[in-house]
């Protein structure tokens, strides 16, 4: 090619670049694609000027017309093949603006037409992909046809185009190692080539693309062990790098904790809260990289309502944490009534010293995030908080009030006006630390003054919300405000058994709590109705269990009622039994049902047995008397 006409093409080329890296919204309005079209008219004229593929090309491409999007993607060749002569550095070129023009029509939403481009891309590239020169645009030209396939549903071939993309990279960097070229530099004067260590930094940037997309793939393939290992490789690789907008890092390694939290591996999802504490203070402070494998549409600064919004998100984050951590606890050292079993107390004592033991191999096993003054303030982060099960009030306590805070900082945002599901599960959060608080709690006025917390924090939810929109929400309230009540009425009539006359107070106030226990759990009853207030002859799976347990308790809690008016109390125990026997019956016939609430209905059977019996005698004094 003539120096002057190979100078027009790197002209139009660099121009093309230019006008396909301006911003959407600098477009007029009513043409938004304006620049993209204007790139692709120039890279439509290179392609032009470089002439049609060489002679060889063309035969392969028609050989490869029978080749799926897939099949185009597997297999790997045995040696490399340098992208040497006129003939290959045409054909490389050709591939460079066919993808090129592939990223274009997609960002232009013609994806057919992308999917075109791109895969005559691979065509024109085959043979030398695991060439120093060809690499990288083959990666790239896989990855994108990655996403556009992942955006099409077509999951499978998504994952093919990626993983061949991930083993490519590997095998280069195992066989040849050396920073590959950058697709740009095919149409740069040698003098202006880039560095080593800008190739080096563009081509891990293409493979830490190459990891996310996967990371992507594999979560919506509910592969979820390999899609945490694929994120947390990213973000990792993402900060070695520096590239990485702040806020979106954060979020998503806040995200991230949530898998290690359902995995109960509190370490590692105290890391990663931890690093994106630090890494989200950085917002407004550093200079972020153009580059960013997770792009951000507006510019941080910008955006004080997405800031303060991530800010709670990463906080609710935080209250899983501790939530479940505490949660987790209790599970390990409950009793068959959900009392503190001092045994397996002790048995977990036994076990920290060796828990405190492991941790430095655990640690070196875990990714760490970050090196030197990074990772130093990440550790900072997580020594304030403990990943360890709380082995008693104190420890329970600590983290408790760590989940507290992350509760008003995330109800900042997060209000009943404009975010009425949020305000109420960050309200429903807190409610639950209280919970697992009172059972670490031996003082049992105290533990009932928590549960009183919960209930002033609930009972204001349910005053507005209107059950036909938010009918899944105030059962759920209605049902924590009764259990709330339920338990601190047993917590008082505990202290009553313990005072040797109990007084007319105490016995009012534990009848008040029984009667507002009763109030809620039937609420949550009545909102199973239909609408002409017939009880379903079938409940729901979604509601099974709790209906189940609302109608053991309202049982329980009738044969409770303390009363001296012989009348009323045999009224409350054929209440009482009434809703034992439904238990029972419904059991009977629908055998599903009984696995859901075992010890329940193994009880209610014994009262159905009990109470006739009981209620006899009763009629008998009463008319003896």
């Amino acid at each position: 090619m003539a120096s002057a006409q190979w100078a027009e093409v790197r002209e139009k080329f660099q121009a093309a670049l230019a006008l396909s890296r301006v911003e959407l919204h600098k477009n007029p309005e009513k043409e938004p694609y304006k620049s993209k079209y204007s790139a692709r008219a120039l890279l439509e004229e290179v392609k032009a000027l470089l002439g049609p593929a060489p002679d060889d090309e063309d035969e392969r491409l028609q050989a490869d017309e029978g080749l799926g999007a897939g099949d185009h993607a597997l297999g790997l060749p045995t040696e490399v093949v340098e992208a040497e002569g006129p003939v290959a550095q045409r054909a490389v070129r050709l591939a460079v603006i066919e993808f090129h023009l592939g990223v274009n029509h997609i960002d232009t939403e013609e994806l057919s037409a992308g999917e075109e481009h791109l895969v005559k891309c691979l065509r024109l590239l085959r043979r030398y992909r695991l060439s120093h020169g060809c690499i990288s645009l083959y990666i790239q030209a896989q990855n994108n046809l990655g996403i556009l396939w992942s955006e099409r549903e077509e999951i499978e071939t998504a994952q093919a185009y990626l993983e061949s993309s991930e083993a490519l990279y590997n095998q280069y960097m195992k066989e040849i190692g050396s920073p590959p070229l950058d697709p740009t530099e095919h149409f740069l004067p040698e003098e202006e080539k880039l560095t080593d260590q800008e190739r080096s930094k563009r081509f891990e940037k293409v493979y830490t693309h190459n990891l996310y997309y996967l990371a992507q793939v594999y979560q919506h393939m509910e592969m979820f062990e390999k899609a945490a290992h694929y994120c947390h490789s990213t973000l990792k690789r993402q900060l070695e790098y520096n590239a990485y907008h702040p806020m979106e890092w954060a979020i998503n390694a806040a995200t991230l904790s949530q898998f290690y939290i359902n995995k109960l591996c509190f370490m590692e999802a105290r890391h990663c809260l931890s690093a994106a504490n630090v890494i989200f203070g950085q917002i407004g402070k550093i200079s972020t990289t153009e580059d960013s494998t997770f792009t951000s549409p507006e510019a941080e600064g910008d955006v004080p309502e997405l800031y303060h919004q991530r800010k709670g998100e990463i906080a609710r984050c935080w209250i899983k944490y501790c939530l479940t951590l505490m949660q987790n606890a209790q599970l390990s050292m409950q009793d068959n009534i959900g009392e503190l079993d001092l045994d397996k107390q002790c048995e977990l004592r036994a076990l920290r010293k060796k828990e405190l033991d492991e941790e430095e191999s655990i640690r070196k096993k875990a990714v760490q995030f970050g090196t030197g003054e990074l990772c130093d303030a990440i550790s900072a982060v997580e020594e304030k908080v403990s990943y360890l099960r709380p082995l008693d009030f104190e420890e329970a306590r600590e983290l408790f009030l760590t989940g507290q805070q992350y509760v008003f900082e995330a109800k900042e945002f997060f209000q009943i006006d404009g975010y009425v599901t949020d305000h109420i599960e960050v309200v429903q959060d807190h409610s639950a630390l209280f919970k697992v608080l009172a059972f670490f709690e031996t003082d049992l006025e105290r533990r009932c003054k928590m549960h009183k917390r919960r209930i002033a924090m609930l009972e204001p939810l349910i005053v507005d919300l209107n059950p036909q929109y938010y009918l899944l929400v105030n059962r759920q309230i209605q049902f924590e405000i009764a259990h709330a009540y339920y338990d601190m009425m047993d917590l008082k009539v505990a202290i009553a058994d313990k005072l040797r006359d109990p007084d007319s107070h105490i016995v009012k106030k534990i009848n008040n709590l029984n009667k507002s226990a009763l109030k809620y759990y039937q609420l949550f009853l009545d909102s199973l109705r239909d609408p002409n207030k017939v009880f379903p002859e079938h409940i729901g799976e979604d509601v099974l269990r709790p209906a189940m347990l609302a109608k053991f308790r309202v049982a329980r809690l009738y044969g409770k009622i303390i009363t001296a008016d012989p009348k009323k109390e045999l009224e409350n125990l054929a209440t009482s039994l009434e809703h034992y026997k439904f238990i029972v019956d419904y059991c009977e016939k629908h055998p599903e049902a009984a696995q859901e609430i075992e010890v329940e209905l193994e009880l209610s059977k014994e009262m159905v047995s009990l109470l006739p019996t009981k209620m006899e005698r009763f009629r008998s004094k009463m008319a003896q008397t």
